[in-house]
């Protein structure tokens, strides 16, 4: 196994960056269709598609999934998946022409890099076209490369976010599979320890800031709405229906909540996907309980593997000076 999403049978994930720009995209695959469900959690969410996936409504298989940065101008590398999914003849079958079913999320990284620099089309296209099966970094790729963390008190004092991912082998040949983008307006802190691993940080002194103790003591946030989220994927190689799916979502919502502190604020637009991509039933309890557990690998992953961007201190960063 690789340790990330595509260990799923019928995912594939690629990535683009604008290195200079600080941004980027990541796009999930899924050739053979998914049955997807999904959740938005968070207040001040940027995404594409995602009525459609409501279980009252007719479609019922998303053919990819596309998370970005760039804000709501992120959107358009949606586009660009939808473009090389086409080529290859995949989509909903419309007689005249196959329409590939791309939801998608963003998240705002405008601070650290050009606020002008915004994933486009193009870059969506080359992110599924490099979409494959095996291992790929954690950190600083794809959607979480200009991801930040730990906003609350006001961006200068954020910390690097990042994009994570993990799997996870269950009973009777399940896997389960995550991809995240971290960028909240919170902590990141060790579910089982409660310490902070990335998060408000005074670069000055070395000390935390401690949001939620910042937002009990002046009783307000210095970030600005819309410029955090926490935005990822969950796929199970289990039949799922779609409101299967968005169950399974709405529980993975737990993960978030064991990381980061504060979470589905005011500010995040926080954003979970869920695919089904098998035919083998499991109790709904199980796929939820093991779908929060690899999403919870998956954020510490993205932090973890994070390093030092244009300037934003990031967990390795901190780790070298510690030692």
């Amino acid at each position: 196994m690789f340790g990330n999403i595509t260990d799923v049978p019928g995912i594939k994930v690629g990535h683009r960056e604008n290195k200079e720009g600080i941004t980027g995209c990541t796009a999930l695959l899924m050739e053979g269709g998914a049955v997807c469900g999904v959740d938005v959690r968070g207040s001040a969410p940027g995404t594409r598609e995602t009525d459609a996936l409501d279980p009252i409504n007719e479609i019922d298989r998303v053919h990819g999934i596309c998370l970005s940065g760039g804000s709501a101008f992120g959107l358009d590398a949606a586009t660009g998946v939808m473009q090389f999914l086409e080529e290859q003849g995949i989509g909903v079958d419309a007689g005249v022409a196959k329409i590939p079913i791309v939801p998608s999320a963003v998240l705002f990284d405008l601070f650290i890099g050009d606020p002008q620099a915004r994933p486009t089309a193009q870059m969506g296209y080359e992110a599924a076209q490099a979409a494959q099966i095996g291992p790929f970094q954690n950190g600083n790729v794809g959607a979480g490369y200009g991801a930040t963390v730990g906003k609350l008190a006001g961006p200068e004092f954020a910390m690097k976010g990042g994009l994570g991912s993990a799997s996870f082998a269950g009973k009777e040949g399940l896997i389960a599979g995550a991809v995240v983008a971290v960028n909240a307006v919170g902590d990141v802190k060790n579910p089982t320890t409660r310490q902070i691993l990335a998060g408000a940080r005074n670069a000055q002194t070395g000390q935390w800031v401690d949001c939620c103790a910042y937002l009990e003591q002046y009783a307000q946030s210095e970030a600005l709405a819309g410029t955090n989220t926490t935005i990822g994927v969950v796929a199970l190689n289990a039949k799922l229906t779609k409101a299967e799916a968005k169950k399974i979502a709405q529980l993975t919502q737990n993960a978030l909540a064991r990381t980061i502190y504060p979470v589905h604020t005011m500010l995040d637009g926080d954003t979970i996907f869920v695919l089904g991509t098998g035919e083998q039933t499991f109790a709904l309890d199980y796929l939820g309980h093991l779908a929060t557990k690899v999403m919870e690998e998956a954020i510490l992953a993205g932090i973890q593997g994070a390093d030092k961007l244009a300037g934003v201190e990031s967990y390795t960063s901190i780790q070298k000076i510690s030692t």
